[in-house]
């Protein structure tokens, strides 16, 4: 998801995080200049390791140089209540079991850490809705896995989080592929 619109979405993301961060998914590395001098470090993680070397070679070394682990959002390698910040921007709509990865992200979470997440998913439009679920089972297969109706602000919260903020509306694209969640969650 490189597209110059949704650089103010990583901007205004990313400079919420604070502290130690996990930023799951992290992919080719496209937030790392975003995060700001509250983030102490960064913890990328990425399933893919083509991703991972992307991201390697992309970063300018500096005071934050992150720390890239190839791994699973489902088993992340993370001591309990270890982070101050999980970060995910359009990262969940792939996740196979998006549960139990949130779960990870809560169990990872310090208790007043903070999830922040930008991601796609299941439109407010029940006409959109229907053609989600129908575009859905091709999409998927076509797109590496993305889910076009994952109903984001649901599964956070029903992963045990307090949804504290949270922004919903269309961006750039078609409507079946474009309705974004924009928030913060904390671990209850």
């Amino acid at each position: 998801m490189r597209k110059a619109a949704l650089v103010p979405y990583r901007r205004r993301l990313i400079a919420g995080a604070t502290g130690r961060v996990l930023e799951i998914g992290i992919g080719s590395g496209l937030n790392l200049p975003f995060y700001g001098s509250d983030v102490t470090h960064i913890v990328g993680l990425e399933p893919s390791p083509t991703l991972l070397r992307f991201a390697r070679e992309s970063f300018d070394s500096g005071p934050r140089e992150p720390e890239l682990l190839e791994g699973s959002a489902e088993a992340i390698p993370l001591d309990d209540r270890s982070v101050d910040t999980v970060v995910t921007t359009w990262t969940l709509c792939t996740i196979p079991d998006v549960r139990c990865a949130l779960q990870e992200a809560r169990r990872v979470l310090k208790p007043d850490g903070r999830l922040l997440f930008v991601e796609h998913g299941r439109s407010a439009d029940a006409a959109v809705r229907r053609w989600q679920d129908r575009l859905d089972p091709v999409w998927t297969t076509i797109a590496g896995g993305c889910h076009l109706n994952r109903p984001i602000a649901e599964l956070i919260a029903g992963s045990g989080f307090d949804i504290q903020k949270i922004d919903t509306g269309y961006g750039e694209g078609p409507k079946a592929m474009a309705f974004m969640y924009e928030g913060v969650a904390a671990p209850r």
